[in-house]
């Protein structure tokens, strides 16, 4: 066991991950580097805690889990730094894609925001009787 390891409970707490998704994540394939303690209990070393924040920001940001099990399937060696690097491109320019789509929907939620605050200001009920005057819905 590598010196410095942490159990699952730490791991949990560190990143607010469930246990259960700890679990769950180790069964999928996506955590290769959890280790057993003699008691047979997980122990991750710092090289899996790191490893559990980029799956969580990986899961987290929309990759779907076969994407990132077969970047885990890739395994160590000079031999996968471009594939890795190339599927990682691919899902940050998702990733961007997606940011992109959220600020301008965004923008329609604050307008229609206005939109309601300026009914209230005028004493409205109906945006019927402004929508018709800006074109609001």
């Amino acid at each position: 066991m590598v010196e410095g390891s942490v159990g699952i409970r730490a791991v949990s707490e560190l990143t607010g991950l469930s246990m259960d998704t700890l679990r769950w994540y180790e069964r999928e394939g996506l955590l290769p580097l959890v280790e057993r303690d003699p008691d047979g209990r997980r122990a991750y070393p710092p090289a899996a805690v790191r490893f559990v924040r980029l799956v969580q920001a990986l899961r987290g940001t929309g990759m779907p889990v076969d994407d990132v099990r077969a970047f885990v399937r890739m395994g160590p060696g000079l031999e996968w730094h471009e594939k890795r690097a190339a599927l990682l491109e691919e899902h940050a320019a998702n990733v961007e894609r997606r940011i992109e789509r959220l600020r301008r929907d965004l923008a329609v939620v604050r307008d229609k925001i206005g939109h309601h605050r300026e009914l209230e200001r005028r004493g409205l009920d109906c945006e019927d009787e402004i929508g018709a005057e800006d074109g609001h819905a």
